[in-house]
């Protein structure tokens, strides 16, 4: 474990578009696409696709850790990643993430914004298809574990979609909302299942749940207070009106947002690292010590619900603050 082995490229296409379409299911999408969505989209689009992507993203990780179905073997299966070799297989989580995002944001634009049916049906289908073989192409799951993923995902969107308004409402104006955002997904971290060996899947399932937790609390909070709402007119009136004005607009909300999100994400980990060390008694250099279910936790927690927050709350601010609303 964490040596890579050695192979030849023999089709540099297939390589990069199967590393990048793996990329799209790990954290530097997730930090950059949701945010970017409810910075310059709309924020029940936003809402729906961060709740949804909690939701599939926690059943996917237990299912592993329950199920604790292997990997293919290596060799004679070449792997091009290291450190999710420490996960179980089924389901793939890759394969849930891509699949519940990208048709969340197609149920959740198709009756707001003007674009063919076919278009956007279409564009979901390519992203989770790319995202999905790449799991195969990296050899890092079966064909089973990709498929089952995506059937997991597709029958939670079903069962979630006519609710879904239910929900949100309830997310939105229930005055237990911000108390229950934060105590559900910590007391799901803190009782996740243990294994004999240490997994990357806790930190990662803490990781995303405080992101949920802190965005949860963002939307709740902007509801109540009616914070300024970014406009969405002109995706309304079609994407094919895009001006120069609104894609430099675009942009500069995006870059403003991500420079605040990760000076929130290193800062808030230091100082929950810093924190911990200093009541556990061990250097913030100790991964084992990082590792822990009294460490791990609550500095991922911590950290990641800052983040969610930030972006939901803080970044509007600071936009509407440089005119960029």
């Amino acid at each position: 474990q964490g040596c890579t082995q050695k192979y030849i490229v023999k089709n540099y296409f297939y390589y990069y578009l199967f590393k990048f379409s793996a990329a799209l299911g790990e954290e530097i999408f997730y930090i950059t696409f949701l945010p970017f969505t409810y910075w310059n989209i709309d924020h029940s689009v936003s809402r729906r696709m961060i709740i949804v992507w909690s939701i599939v993203m926690y059943i996917g990780q237990v299912s592993k850790d329950i199920l604790k179905w292997p990997r293919p073997l290596s060799p004679p299966v070449v792997k091009l990643e290291v450190r999710t070799d420490a996960e179980y297989g089924m389901p793939s989580t890759h394969a849930m993430a891509a699949t519940a995002i990208s048709f969340s944001f197609f149920i959740a634009t198709l009756n707001h914004y003007k674009y063919p049916f076919e278009l956007g049906l279409l564009a979901a289908f390519v992203f989770s298809t790319l995202v999905c073989l790449s799991r195969l192409y990296t050899g890092m799951h079966t064909v089973l574990d990709v498929i089952g993923g995506a059937l997991i995902s597709a029958v939670l969107l079903v069962l979630l979609d006519p609710a879904w308004d239910v929900i949100d409402h309830l997310l939105l104006t229930s005055p237990f909302c911000p108390l229950l955002s934060i105590v559900v997904p910590l007391v799901l971290c803190y009782n996740y299942p243990k294994l004999d060996n240490y997994s990357p899947t806790r930190g990662d399932t803490t990781t995303i749940l405080g992101a949920g937790a802190g965005a949860t609390v963002g939307f709740w909070l902007n509801n109540q207070y009616a914070a300024p709402a970014y406009t969405s007119e002109n995706f309304q009136l079609g994407f094919h009106l895009f001006t120069a004005k609104m894609v430099v607009v675009m942009l500069a909300r995006f870059f403003v947002g991500i420079v605040v999100v990760l000076l929130t994400r290193q800062l808030m980990k230091s100082m929950a690292l810093g924190m911990l060390g200093y009541r556990y008694k061990f250097p913030m250099c100790d991964l084992e010590a990082r590792r822990r279910l009294e460490v791990e936790v609550p500095y991922k927690f911590i950290t990641y619900s800052s983040v969610g927050f930030s972006a939901t709350v803080i970044v509007p601010l600071l936009h509407e603050l440089l005119g960029l609303m």
